[in-house]
């Protein structure tokens, strides 16, 4: 059977570039040439590389943004070649308005995290950059792939980096968080894996997605579909009750493996539905959101509580994730533009926000070695121009107006009022947690007198940091207040989409 070509879901447009290839081979190959770079005498020399090679890949990734159409919903830069002939395997990638900005965001976050390690990691610095780049090249990889097998593989792939960064960099029971991480996804991604071979089989032969979106399926077909996607991205987003590997890998992780984790690898569950669940089992999906939005619920309002009690600061933070990311899943499962679009808005806002809360931890931690919220109090009077940067970030995490974390969780709130009153107003309720958890953790930290000779000796930001803190305080800023670049490239595609998700698929059977 050959794939179903439709012009609404199909553009050749600046594939012969090969950007998409370029953004993501160019920070594996630089990755990899880090990575033979291992004598202890060439660390100043791997850090300036790491940083010139991070720099490039996110300069890479600039046409994306200046070359992309926002008036249609089609695929593009579009390469598409035979890869594994005898299986009708292609090397198949494409951007449309719903995955174009995680593109640019992915290489951005790896800018970010190589500057915060610049001093802080010592050993194996070259491996340790290595991951990272690779890592970055790995996930582009998955919000670029239009070939079910080539998705599988990129998604699987990115277990590996990250494993090892938890591994190796990690804290006391880094090998236990490590494992727990691995486990936990790859056990969800194995249903997925049988599913893209199902829908293989079913459409003749073929592992386009595109194709696959247009495949008819039974009513029993989709369900099993569906729970077998389930499977794999709550577990990557992750949802309330499969959880608990988050906070242990948050607490563990190196910083710059927290920032990577909350900021883009936790967005390929949630992408995984818009590309894949929705669309290819639209009927299932309906059927089924209900437990969806339940489970988007409790993950908003009781990780929220759960968040509140918590004593360590990157646990907190990470807790305040998982409550951040239930608004994504929730407004993808109300089935209305601004609940969907208020969800990918609210991806992207999410991953500059809660990159600045754990480089925000980071900071502390590099002068105090301590996570503990009782380690601290009074870090105003001893850091005042880092206080403010984190006070601004705290703000933004409780969704503070004219801030970027404010705009997606706005979104997803009145698009749930469209769907339900009484959904709205739950889901409001998060506004209200997410304030007190971040407001409760600058107090104990950052306000009051000096309650120890840690923080008394304390030194405020150097130039370096302050860069860092610079930049995604800008972000976070521009995005807060002029969201507008954000929400007309996926607009379209949104439209598309949800025109898509409401036409059933049903066969008899």
């Amino acid at each position: 059977m050959a794939p179903i070509q439709d012009p609404g879901w199909s553009l050749i447009k600046g594939g012969d570039l090969m950007l998409l290839s370029l953004a993501i081979f160019l920070p594996i190959a630089c990755g990899l040439i880090l990575l033979a770079l291992g004598r202890d005498d060439q660390v100043k020399t791997v850090r300036w590389l790491a940083l010139i090679a991070a720099l490039a890949c996110f300069a890479v990734t600039l046409p994306l943004i200046s070359g992309f159409d926002n008036s249609t919903a089609a695929m593009q830069f579009v390469e598409n070649q035979p890869w594994i002939g005898r299986f009708n395997v292609r090397y198949h990638l494409g951007l449309d308005g719903i995955s174009m900005w995680f593109v640019p965001l992915t290489a951005f976050i790896t800018v970010i995290v190589v500057i915060a390690a610049w001093e802080v990691i010592e050993s194996r610095v070259n491996q340790y950059m290595g991951a990272f780049l690779i890592l970055s090249g790995l996930m582009i990889g998955v919000f670029s792939a239009l070939d079910g097998l080539l998705f599988y593989v990129f998604f699987e792939a990115t277990l590996i980096p990250m494993y090892i960064i938890i591994g190796v960099w990690g804290g006391p029971k880094r090998v236990y968080a490590a494992f727990k991480f691995f486990l936990y996804t790859l056990a969800g991604s194995l249903l997925m894996l049988i599913a893209l071979l199902y829908l293989y089989l079913q459409s003749g032969g073929s592992f386009d997605i595109l194709t696959w979106h247009k495949l008819p399926l039974t009513g029993g077909a989709q369900t099993l579909l569906f729970f077998a996607f389930l499977a794999a991205f709550s577990v990557k987003v992750p949802m309330w009750p499969v959880h608990t590997w988050l906070p242990d890998a948050h607490v563990e992780a190196p910083t710059g493996g927290s920032v990577v984790l909350a900021a883009i690898m936790l967005k390929l569950g949630a992408y995984g539905f818009l590309r894949l669940s929705m669309p290819i089992v639209p009927d299932a999906a309906h059927q089924w959101a209900w437990l969806i939005i339940a489970m988007s619920l409790i993950g908003v309002v009781y990780i929220g509580l759960v968040a509140l009690v918590q004593q360590d600061m990157k646990k907190l933070v990470a807790y305040s994730s998982i409550a951040h990311m239930g608004f994504v899943t929730l407004g993808f499962f109300i089935f209305n533009q601004l609940g969907v679009a208020g969800g990918l808005v609210q991806m992207i806002s999410h991953g500059f926000v809660s990159g600045a809360m754990f480089l925000s931890i980071g900071v502390l931690y590099d002068r105090v070695h301590s996570r503990e919220i009782a380690s601290y109090g009074g870090v105003v009077n001893t850091m005042p121009k880092f206080a403010a940067f984190a006070l601004f970030f705290a703000m933004a995490n409780c969704g503070l107006p004219a801030t970027a974390g404010f705009v997606g969780e706005w979104m997803v709130i009145l698009g749930a009022v469209q769907y339900s009153f009484w959904i709205g107003a739950i889901a409001a309720t998060a506004l209200i947690f997410g304030a007190a958890y971040s407001l409760w953790m600058y107090k104990r930290v950052y306000f009051g007198p000096v309650t120890n000779d840690n923080v008394k000796n304390l030194q405020d930001l150097n130039a370096r940091e302050f860069l860092m803190m610079a930049v995604l305080a800008i972000a976070v800023l521009w995005m807060g207040i002029y969201p507008k670049p954000f929400t007309d490239v996926m607009q379209v595609s949104v439209t598309e989409l949800l025109k898509h998700v409401a036409t059933s698929k049903l066969i008899p059977g």
